[in-house]
């Protein structure tokens, strides 16, 4: 079952919230949009550009996937295996891994690697006829990586390196603390994005030993980690007391894309500060493995202020989780108000194995709104940046709230065993139900001057609505009047 989106007017000034999508999408590959294009489609002029933009950073030599889709002969061999997985589109095992739902919600995200529907229908018909490689004059020119490695979001300032460690091939999952790790800056700099990659001994040059792309490529599950000033007394080993220099930075996870913090909000790095972590997940990936983690901070330049300040708040629940074996679409809920206007910057479900989609909702008055729904994979963890004319802008008194689908049937290939119950813990076996996107807080004139610039970029009327945005088409005055009524009826 999908949540849809639901308008109810209540004032004059709601009345004028008409419903429209932020996008036309193409429809799901229609049958005459394929026989528009089925005859005469190449790999060189029609394929290898999708390939090039959405699949190459990962499928090539030296990229993290099982195998490389550089040129026509590697795509002509594993091409029922593209068609079947660019086909799932938002569920588990589709690649590229980018689980968004195209029918619902807001469709603007940064780095979105994803396939147009008609894209996906064009690799299909270039299969089914026949697959011809075309004039060689039309192939693009290849793709550049330097040194072999690939930074998704752009290459660092600024990279710290995590000691490495050893995990032998039949070792047992290993939960602690890492050694501390100094990042050798200078001076405070406020961070625009942050991006974690692994960096191991693994051979996975052949596409052909039955290897999943993360699960036998990787050995770190997860890193929980902040950066913090240490004095020199203090053992570098050990966690101590939170201070002022502690500062928090988003959990690393397998298969995790960049961190992008909103352009108003960027996070501070402070000088002389050391990557500090008490909470490793380790695993085996079935050969011995020596890795260590890499992370990439890309600075604001110097001078930068942020204007918003990082909202704080928790939109989970890890207290009623009962998941039933053997049974589909079971549903969890969390609820949370906002108590300060607030932007959404990113949407980041996390579940474990029996997670399969997530939808984030925004109550607002007689108003309930869908803002995202995507499809969940425990071995790919996602966090969608919305773009920035796009990130959900929320009245304080806004309700958001969370819906966790959950199947612990045979069709998850996650699932160990389906007659297993799950409740809350740590362990993949057990569960968690959590959005740990990432928020920055307003005041009422910082509110209402981000909603005259969406107005401004997005040439909105009365008649227009902005999903996530209840209030952008409203005028100021009567915005302020809304909140106002809204804030005094709770």
């Amino acid at each position: 079952m999908k949540i849809t989106s639901k308008i109810e007017m209540g004032s004059a000034a709601r009345a004028v919230l008409v419903a429209l999508a932020f996008v036309a999408l193409p429809a799901p590959g229609s049958l005459g949009a394929q026989e528009a294009f089925h005859d005469d489609l190449t790999f060189t002029r029609d394929i290898a550009p999708i390939l090039q933009r959405s699949c190459q950073t990962c499928h090539r030599e030296g990229g993290v996937a099982p195998m490389s889709l550089a040129t026509y002969q590697q795509v002509r061999r594993y091409s029922s295996r593209i068609v079947y997985r660019t086909g799932l589109r938002d569920v588990a095992g589709a690649m590229p891994p980018w689980y968004v739902e195209k029918d619902i919600g807001i469709q603007h995200f940064k780095n979105d690697p994803s396939l147009t529907d008609e894209e996906v229908a064009r690799i299909a018909a270039w299969v089914e006829n026949g697959m011809p490689e075309g004039a060689p004059a039309d192939m693009p020119a290849p793709r550049v990586f330097p040194n072999d490695e690939v930074w998704i979001a752009g290459e660092p300032d600024l990279i710290v390196k995590t000691k490495e460690i050893f995990v032998e091939g039949g070792a047992p999952d290993w939960w602690g603390e890492i050694e501390s790790v100094p990042i050798g800056l200078t001076e405070d700099r406020y961070v625009a994005s942050v991006e974690i990659k692994e960096v191991n001994d693994v051979d996975n040059r052949s596409g052909d030993d039955g290897r999943q792309t993360v699960g036998r490529r990787y050995v770190f599950h997860h890193m929980i980690w902040s950066t913090r000033v240490i004095d020199d007394g203090q053992d570098t080993g050990q966690f101590v007391d939170r201070d002022e220099t502690d500062v928090g930075w988003p959990v690393h996870e397998v298969g995790r894309n960049p961190d992008m913090f909103a352009p108003e909000a960027g996070r501070l790095l402070r000088a002389g500060s050391s990557v500090v972590s008490n909470s490793i997940h380790v695993h085996s990936n079935g050969v011995d493995t020596r890795a260590h983690l890499e992370i990439g901070f890309r600075f604001h330049p110097k001078g930068y202020e942020p204007e918003y300040p990082r909202a704080r708040l928790g939109l989970g629940n890890g207290v009623d989780i009962d998941i039933r074996g053997n049974e589909k679409d079971q549903e969890l809920h969390a609820y949370r108000t906002l108590n300060e206007h607030t932007k959404i910057v990113t949407f980041e479900p996390h579940l474990h194995a029996p997670g399969a989609r997530m939808c984030l909702e925004a109550i607002w008055g007689y108003n309930v709104e869908t803002l995202s729904c995507v499809g969940y994979d425990h071995n790919w963890v996602r966090g969608y940046a919305y773009a920035d004319d796009a990130a959900p802008l929320l009245p304080k008194g806004t309700i958001l709230h969370i819906v966790g689908y959950m199947d612990t049937t045979t069709d998850n290939i996650n699932i160990a065993d389906p007659r297993n119950w799950q409740g809350a813990g740590n362990r993949s076996v057990t569960n968690m139900f959590i959005d740990l996107g990432m928020r920055v807080s307003m005041t009422d004139e910082q509110f209402v001057r981000e909603m005259a610039k969406r107005r401004e970029s997005l040439n909105l009327t009365a008649n227009d609505h902005v999903i996530g945005c209840p209030l952008c088409t409203v005028l100021p005055e009567e915005a302020e009047g809304e909140a106002a009524a809204e804030e005094g009826s709770r």
